[in-house]
């Protein structure tokens, strides 16, 4: 298999069980919050998917952008 095919499973593979270990983690919290979009606000979410959610998702575009294959290899 491809590495670049790996790596980019992998990632999704671990991003992945990051969110659901989250999701169960916050089904109790009781600090909610609202984001401010630029048209409209959301609903009032935990404080902790606010967060967890940023930095999966940076997570996985921060991935998405170093599997650009290099021209000199």
């Amino acid at each position: 298999m491809n590495i670049y095919l790996k790596k980019i499973f992998l990632s999704i593979f671990f991003n992945s069980a990051l969110f659901l270990i989250m999701i169960i983690a916050i089904q109790n919290s009781s600090n909610k919050s609202k984001v401010n979009l630029l048209v409209n606000e959301t609903i009032n979410l935990p404080v902790s998917f606010i967060v967890g959610v940023s930095f999966i998702s940076g997570s996985i575009f921060s991935n998405l952008f170093s599997f650009s294959p290099n021209k000199n290899k």
